[in-house]
């Protein structure tokens, strides 16, 4: 029997490249994490360009076809334990919230919420129009977490990785991976 956690992480073409690769980093170091990379054609596109190279081909990850809906997780008989969209572009949150399982992506996040499993869903857009606000209050109601790339500026972050560390923290202590870093916790 398998006891570590299953995790699916889902790369979109909404900016913030920065904070997936920070996930990646992070939760594939986590003890009993299994992770699990899904990323959209756009999202790799996105990738090169704010970060300067190709997305990982290899790492502590396995990867998931977004094409084939054979993938794992994508039946409620083998449902991720955990799913986060980061970042999750607007076409894609109106997607899952419209239940339109075109693709894995949407069909796991679809998966999660009718297993009533977590998925937190991380848009990095702004300003939000009211299109947007509906379908991020239809997925809320439908059980996902909404957890906005805003990063908090209390812990005084000196840089930018010290800002994306403070994020992604969140992120994981949201997934139940890990506690947030005392560092960046409201002293």
């Amino acid at each position: 029997m398998n006891t570590s956690r299953q995790v699916v992480l889902a790369v979109t073409g909404a900016s913030g490249a920065i904070y997936a690769r920070r996930f990646i980093e992070r939760a594939g170091t986590l003890p009993g994490v299994d992770l699990h990379l899904l990323m959209t054609d756009t999202a790799r596109k996105v990738w090169l360009h704010e970060l300067g190279s190709e997305p990982p081909r290899t790492g502590s990850f396995r990867w998931l076809d977004d094409n084939g809906f054979d993938a794992p997780f994508c039946s409620g008989s083998s449902a991720a334990d955990v799913m986060v969209v980061l970042p999750c572009s607007m076409g894609t949150l109106g997607r899952i919230a419209a239940g339109l399982a075109d693709d894995a992506l949407a069909r796991i996040a679809d998966v999660q919420l009718k297993e009533r499993r977590p998925l937190i869903l991380v848009p990095r857009e702004t300003p939000l129009n009211l299109i947007h606000l509906r379908n991020m209050t239809t997925l809320s109601e439908a059980g996902a977490v909404i957890a906005p790339a805003a990063p908090g500026f209390y812990s005084r972050p000196a840089d930018l990785d010290t800002l994306v560390d403070a994020f992604v923290s969140r992120i994981l202590s949201l997934s139940g991976l890990a506690p947030i870093d005392k560092q960046y916790k409201w002293q």
